[in-house]
C-alpha cells in the first residue's frame, strides 16, 4: 500500500509540478504556425476564390450551412470586402505571431480564430491537412507553448534578471491588448454574433478571464498561494491537452492504417501506383513515372505505409522502435510533400508528428540553430550581460534568480 501510495504521489507531482515536453509543444506551435502562414500567403493571390465572395461556395451557402451546424466563423459576420480582407489579413499576422511567440497565450486563441474562420467559412477547401490543423488549433489553446523558443520566453528571462537586480518589470502591452480584445468581445456578444454553438464563445470567454484573474493573482494577492494554485492548474490542462494532441495523432494514423487494410487496392499492392499517376497529385511525371516503374518498389511501399500506419501507436511503448518509425513517417511525408505536390498536408502531419520527438534531439537541434543563428550576426556585435547583485557570485546567471519579494511573476506562457 505504501508503495501504491508513493508511486501515485509521484505521478500527481509529475503532472501537477511542470508542464511537460516544453519543446514538443514549441515545436507544435512554430510548425503549426508556419504551416498555417504559408499557406496563407501562398493562396493570398487566390483568397477571394477560395474564401471571398468569388468562390463556388458563395456567402449564402455558407451561411445557411452556419446556422444549421452553428460552426463559429467571423467571416460571416459581415459580407462587406473589407470585413473579409481585414479577417484574412488578421489571420496571417496572429500566424506570425504565433510562430514567434509573442504572447502566446493570446495569440493561440488569436490563432484558432483565424483556423474557424476561415475553414468554416469554406468548408470544402483543403486537402486533409485542414483537419488536423483545425483541431490543433483548438488543442493549442490549452498548452503553455511559448516556454521555449519564443518571444515570450526571452521577454521571461529579461524579467527574471530585472528582478534579480532589484528593478521592478512593467509590462505594459499586456493589459492594452487585454483589454481591447476583452472590449471586442464584449461588442460581438452583446450584437448576437456569437449565437450557434457554445463551445468557442465559452472557451474565448474562458480564456479571457482567466488571463485577468492570473494578472489579479500575481500583483494584488498578499501570497504566493493563488500564483502556486493557478500555475498548478495550467500544467494540469497543458499536460492533459499534450496527452490529448498525442492521442489525436494516434488516432489518425491507426483509423488510416486500418481503413486501408480493408481496401482490395492496399490489399493487392498497387495502391500506391493510382495516386502518382493522377493529374491532380503529379507536379512532377517523371519523379512519378520513376517512382513506378518497378512493381516491387510500389508492392514494398503499399505493404510497409500500412504496416507503419498500423503499428505506430503500439511502437510507443519502447522508445528505439519509436524513434525509428517516426524518422521513417517523417521522411515519408516529405516525399508525399515533393511527389504529390501536398506540402501543406505534410507540414501538418509532420507538426503533429513532433509531439512525440525525443527531448534530447530537439535540444540538440536548438542548439544548432542557435549557433547558426550566431554565425549569422555581424561580427563586433557585444550584447552585455546584466551585472549580477553584490549578493550573488558573479559565475551564476541571474537569469534564474528567485522572483522577486512579493511574488510578481513573469508573463504566462
Amino acid at each position: 500500500m505504501n508503495r501504491f501510495s508513493l508511486t501515485l504521489s509521484r505521478a500527481i507531482a509529475r503532472v501537477t509540478d511542470a508542464a511537460l515536453g516544453p519543446h514538443q509543444t514549441a515545436v507544435i506551435r512554430i510548425g503549426f504556425g508556419l504551416t498555417w502562414l504559408l499557406f496563407l500567403l501562398r493562396e493570398f493571390p487566390h483568397r477571394q476564390e477560395l474564401y471571398g465572395p468569388d468562390g463556388p461556395w458563395g456567402w449564402d451557402l455558407a451561411d445557411q450551412l452556419v446556422a444549421t451546424n452553428g460552426a463559429f466563423t467571423p467571416l460571416l459576420w459581415s459580407d462587406s470586402q473589407v470585413w473579409f480582407e481585414a479577417v484574412y489579413v488578421l489571420a496571417v499576422l496572429w500566424s506570425f505571431l504565433l510562430l514567434l511567440g509573442w504572447r502566446t497565450r493570446t495569440m493561440s486563441v488569436l490563432f484558432m480564430v483565424g483556423v474557424l474562420a476561415l475553414q468554416n467559412r469554406s468548408v470544402f477547401m483543403g486537402d486533409g491537412g485542414d483537419n488536423v490543423l483545425h483541431l490543433m488549433s483548438i488543442y493549442l489553446v490549452f498548452t503553455r507553448c511559448g516556454q521555449v523558443w519564443s518571444l515570450d520566453a526571452r521577454r521571461a528571462r529579461r524579467a527574471a534578471g530585472a528582478r534579480a537586480r532589484g528593478e521592478w518589470p512593467r509590462d505594459r502591452a499586456g493589459p492594452v491588448l487585454w483589454g481591447v480584445l476583452g472590449f471586442l468581445l464584449i461588442l460581438a456578444t452583446m450584437a448576437g454574433r456569437l449565437d450557434g454553438d457554445r463551445f468557442i464563445p465559452v472557451l474565448l470567454w474562458t480564456v479571457w478571464l482567466a488571463q485577468a484573474l492570473w494578472w489579479l493573482a500575481g500583483r494584488r494577492a498578499g501570497t504566493g498561494q493563488p500564483r502556486i494554485l493557478l500555475d498548478v492548474v495550467a500544467n494540469v490542462v497543458h499536460n492533459g491537452a499534450l496527452l490529448v494532441i498525442m492521442a489525436e495523432a494516434c488516432l489518425i494514423y491507426a483509423t488510416a492504417g486500418w481503413y486501408k487494410i480493408q481496401g482490395s487496392r492496399w490489399q493487392d499492392g498497387t495502391a500506391v501506383y493510382y495516386p502518382l499517376h493522377l493529374e491532380y497529385f503529379s507536379p512532377w511525371p517523371a519523379l512519378a513515372d520513376l517512382l513506378s516503374a518497378g512493381g516491387t518498389m510500389v508492392m514494398l511501399v503499399t505493404y510497409g505505409t500500412v504496416a507503419m500506419q498500423v503499428a505506430f501507436p503500439f511502437t510507443l511503448f519502447n522508445r528505439r522502435v519509436k524513434n525509428v518509425l517516426l524518422a521513417f513517417m517523417i521522411m515519408e511525408h516529405a516525399v508525399i510533400a515533393v511527389v504529390l505536390g501536398l506540402p501543406f498536408f505534410s507540414l501538418a502531419m509532420i507538426a503533429a508528428d513532433a509531439v512525440f520527438l525525443p527531448t534530447a534531439f530537439l535540444r540538440r537541434l536548438g542548439n544548432l540553430a542557435a549557433r547558426a543563428c550566431g554565425r549569422l550576426r555581424p561580427r563586433g556585435t557585444w550584447v552585455p550581460r546584466p551585472r549580477p547583485p553584490a549578493d550573488r557570485p558573479a559565475g551564476e546567471d541571474p537569469v534564474e534568480a528567485a522572483p522577486a519579494p512579493g511574488g510578481v511573476p513573469g508573463p504566462r506562457t
